[in-house]
């Protein structure tokens, strides 16, 4: 096999693939595009008009991020047969059943299986449980393909480290692990990722050992979460503020400051999962990451009672209050759904038999009902039993007292779940 692909790309006398165009391919491929040839692939044709017009469907970048770049885009799996490096960014979730989907994934090996040439690398980005890409992909390249790993194509893995609405810590600025299927691979795949970063790359030592270090970088920060969920809870309980207890404690050097919260996302919530399931086919049941995962699951329904308390503590019966939900992406000032807890918070208050009205200036009403089944409305109407300040977009840390004074019935009752606001300044105020 060529030991030059770096050099041909460069030269642009071959081509970069990149398939899959959401929250990671999409930033992956426009950069690319800047200094290599580049073809970006989605299977949504709807989303590659809206690309080919130089726009983001997912509403993370602007129109100049197009601007430079020598990218062609399709939802043509065979026009990827004009590409020798091809890049698999495809989303990796999980079923009803909380068990690893891989179907993306392996659709995604199916199609460049049947694209790919002798000579031709593929670069795995998406997350997955140590071992998936040797043991699930990697045989449905060789189906496909006919030809063999090593002798005829070689692999690699860089997991992605994406993280929406996050402006500072962008693509370029982070450090970016890279493995590959043998030393030249390592090698090959480094020197092409390396051309895009500003902090350059860390060779980890196996695509296994990437894999791992990915799928354990968001399970560690769950786990933390679900300390800092459950100490609220008990804190709660004990009539105290999580948030001035962490930062009491936060004045000894070595400890961490984790904040209570809804879990969502397509990382945090997700990961972990898929690294129960490997272990539990190894024959170990985890027990703290379960712990875990359980904890954070659970505090939607905690939310929705503390709340349903409250309203009965207010002489206020459930049954026939209405309240309103500010919010319900997955975190802050992104348009981003997938996995948001808060969908689950409002289908908990709504088994209350509480009337519950949704509202995100960031969030798609078709996307929501679509995959959640919840009908949002475009502004408050009417007045308001209770207020739920869900995400905390910037949009509503503008908002006053009399902002959400106005929205009430008579006196305010505000659930501040990110603990945004002060909480001196209400009288009925809550928060994890």
């Amino acid at each position: 096999m060529s030991s030059k692909m770096y050099q041909q790309l460069i030269a642009k006398k071959k081509t970069i693939s990149v398939t899959g165009l959401g929250y990671v391919g999409l930033p992956l491929a426009l950069e690319f595009a800047r200094y290599f040839r580049v073809i970006g692939f989605d299977i949504n044709e709807a989303r590659v008009q809206q690309m080919q017009k130089g726009i983001d469907p997912s509403q993370e970048l602007d129109s100049t991020a197009f601007e430079g770049t020598d990218i062609t885009f399709t939802a043509n799996y065979e026009d990827l047969a004009a590409a020798h490096f091809h890049i698999i960014g495809v989303p990796t979730d999980i079923n009803e059943h909380r068990v690893p989907d891989l179907t993306p994934l392996k659709k995604a090996s199916e199609s460049i299986g049947k694209i790919l040439k002798k000579g031709d690398y593929v670069v795995y980005e998406s997350t997955v449980y140590p071992g998936c890409t040797e043991e699930d992909c990697v045989p449905i390249l060789e189906e496909h393909a006919g030809l063999k790993m090593g002798k005829g194509f070689k692999v690699g893995y860089s997991p992605e480290r994406i993280v929406p609405g996050d402006k500072v810590r962008t693509l370029t600025k982070i450090l970016k692990i890279v493995s590959g299927s043998d030393e030249e691979a390592v090698e090959e795949i480094g020197q092409i990722y390396d051309h895009i970063l500003e902090n350059g790359i860390y060779k980890a030592s196996s695509i296994k050992v990437a894999e791992a270090a990915k799928v354990i970088e968001n399970t560690q920060r769950d786990i933390n979460i679900s300390l800092m969920n459950e100490l609220a809870i008990i804190f709660d309980k004990m009539g105290i503020d999580t948030n001035e207890v962490i930062e009491a404690a936060g004045t000894k050097w070595n400890f961490h400051k984790y904040r209570p919260g809804l879990v969502g996302g397509h990382c945090i919530g997700v990961d972990p999962f898929y690294l129960m399931h490997k272990a539990k086919q190894l024959g170990h049941d985890p027990q703290v990451i379960a712990a875990g995962r359980r904890v954070n699951d659970y505090i939607p329904h905690f939310i929705a009672k503390r709340l349903v308390q409250i309203l009965l503590e207010k002489g206020k019966n459930p049954g026939a209050s209405k309240v309103l939900v500010m919010g319900i992406t997955f975190k802050e000032n992104v348009s981003d759904i997938r996995n948001s807890k808060v969908a689950n918070l409002v289908k908990e208050l709504m088994e209350y038999s509480l009337n519950v009205h949704v509202v995100d200036p960031h969030a798609s009403a078709n996307e929501v009902a679509h995959e959640y089944g919840i009908a949002m409305i475009e502004e408050p109407v009417g007045k308001y039993d209770a207020i739920i300040l869900a995400v905390g977009h910037n949009e509503y840390k503008a908002l006053k007292k009399e902002d959400f004074q106005a929205l009430s019935k008579d006196e305010l009752i505000l659930f501040d779940i990110k603990g945004v606001k002060d909480a001196k300044e209400y009288e009925n105020y809550w928060k994890l």
